[in-house]
Order: C-alpha cells, then sequence, then structure tokens
C-alpha cells in the first residue's frame, strides 16, 4: 500500500509540475475539451492491450489511461473546482456504498441481485440528491458505439424486468423485423428503409445480449477475422498477377473458402 500511495503522489507531483508557469507549454494549453478525444482513445488502447494478452503492454497502456485522469484533476485543481483526492475518495465511497452486501449485512443469491441492488441504490441516491427519479434506460454516455450503447440500454431494461422469456422469442421478433425490412424496400421507401434496418440491427443486438455476449465485442472480433481472410483472398489474387476485376465472383469465392479451410 505504501508503494502505491508513494507512486502516485510522485505522478501527481509530476503533473503540477508539467502544468506550472515553468513547465510543459503543451501540457499547460490543455483543458477538459481538448483532452477529450485522448481519453477516449487511451481507453480503447487499454482494450486492444488486453485482447494481445501481452502484461507488459497493459501496465502501459493502464498507465496512460490513468494520467487522463489525472490530467483532469489537476485542471480542475487549479480551476478550484476538485483535487484528485475528492475524485478517489468518491469513488471509494460509491463502491462501499453500492456493495452493502460485502460491506454491510446485505445477502445476494448471484450477481444479478448485486446489479438490482446497485441500481435501487442509485436511484435513491439521486432522489436524496434532489433529483427527479431518473429513467432506468437514463445516464448511458451519448458518445457510446451504438452496438454498445443497445446493448447497455437493452441490459437495463431486462434487469427492471422487462425482457423476452425465451431465446425463441428474440428469434421471432428479429424474424419479424427482417420480413419488415422486405416489405419497406418492396415498397421503396428510403425512410422507412432506415427505420427497418435500425429496428433490424437492434434486435441482433437482443440476440447476443440474451445469450450472454457484448455485440460490440461479437463485431470487432468477425470485423478482424473478415479482414484476416481477405488478406489471404489478396494474397491468392496477387500470386496470379491479375486485378480483382478480372476474376469472377465464383472464383474469388473459392479464394474465400480457401482461406476459411486453412484457419481450421
Amino acid at each position: 500500500m505504501a508503494k502505491d500511495g508513494e507512486a502516485m503522489e510522485r505522478l501527481l507531483g509530476v503533473m503540477r509540475k508539467l502544468r506550472a508557469p515553468d513547465g510543459c507549454p503543451w501540457d499547460r494549453e490543455q483543458s477538459h475539451e481538448s483532452l477529450k478525444s485522448d481519453l477516449i482513445e487511451e481507453a480503447y488502447e487499454v482494450i486492444d492491450a488486453i485482447e494481445s494478452g501481452n502484461a507488459s503492454h497493459l501496465e502501459e497502456e493502464l498507465g496512460d489511461l490513468l494520467l487522463q485522469v489525472v490530467f483532469h484533476s489537476q485542471i480542475s485543481a487549479e480551476a478550484g473546482e476538485f483535487e484528485f483526492h475528492q475524485v478517489a475518495n468518491g469513488i471509494s465511497d460509491k463502491l462501499v456504498r453500492r456493495h452493502p452486501h460485502v460491506f454491510g449485512e446485505v445477502q445476494v443469491a448471484d450477481s444479478g441481485e448485486v446489479l438490482q441492488n446497485w441500481d435501487a441504490i442509485k436511484k435513491v441516491e439521486k432522489q436524496g440528491e434532489g433529483e427527479a427519479p431518473a429513467s432506468i434506460v437514463a445516464g448511458i454516455p451519448k458518445h457510446l458505439p451504438a452496438l454498445q450503447k443497445a446493448h447497455q440500454i437493452q441490459k437495463r431494461a431486462a434487469r427492471a424486468g422487462f425482457d423476452w422469456a425465451h431465446i425463441d422469442d428474440v428469434f421471432d421478433k428479429l424474424h419479424e423485423e427482417i420480413e419488415e425490412v422486405k416489405e419497406a424496400i418492396g415498397r421503396n421507401h428510403e425512410e422507412d428503409i432506415r427505420d427497418e434496418i435500425g429496428d433490424l440491427l437492434f434486435s441482433v443486438v437482443n440476440v447476443s445480449r440474451f445469450l450472454g455476449h457484448n455485440p460490440e465485442e461479437l463485431l470487432n472480433h468477425n470485423i478482424k477475422k473478415f479482414v484476416r481472410r481477405f488478406h489471404r483472398v489478396e494474397d491468392q489474387v496477387h500470386a496470379t498477377g491479375k486485378e480483382f476485376k478480372q476474376f469472377t465472383l465464383e472464383e474469388l469465392d473459392a479464394f474465400w473458402d480457401e482461406a476459411k479451410r486453412e484457419e481450421t
């Protein structure tokens, strides 16, 4: 614990020095607004590091992400708003408060009950702060990728009891949405087509969520798989000395099937 505290104090000191009058011109120019894209980029780099399975890479990227928290805290400290210790104590208080089954006497049967308690405690907190009762699906970051946002909204609605009873019901809805897309195409109504494709995508997310998967992760995995196989198709095409347009779709499909066989 002492080492953690010393390391944190060192990082905070480094950031104060960087933002000082005799510090770094670039760091002194930054604001909450200018650092937004960096925060998002660093979070995604942490995800890449996790997926790589490289512990030293993950260690480095977590440091970059922590820097963003320290950076924003220092900017707010200079403005007299809050300091890093308030950020750290605030999240510690929240974790203790929302885990009464760990820090209190509440009993829970499983992680599902933990999430239900979390939502209930959060609702009480907001009411205690004088806020009107928030919607169950409120508070989800508007800048989340659309698949992830749909997943989070559906999870919250499901925790409140608004969910399908069986996977067959989810597939029935999926098939219904597919038919509605076809009907919209048949009417050649562009606005309806866009709307129905959106409903179809939302239903696909529901299938993934109902089966316990995160659609953002699944789609990213399949994108990587497609790119990997497409690179193999490109290799096959280039090996012939011809251009893509000189091959029929059937011939390119044969290259694709070969790429799939090589993987298995």
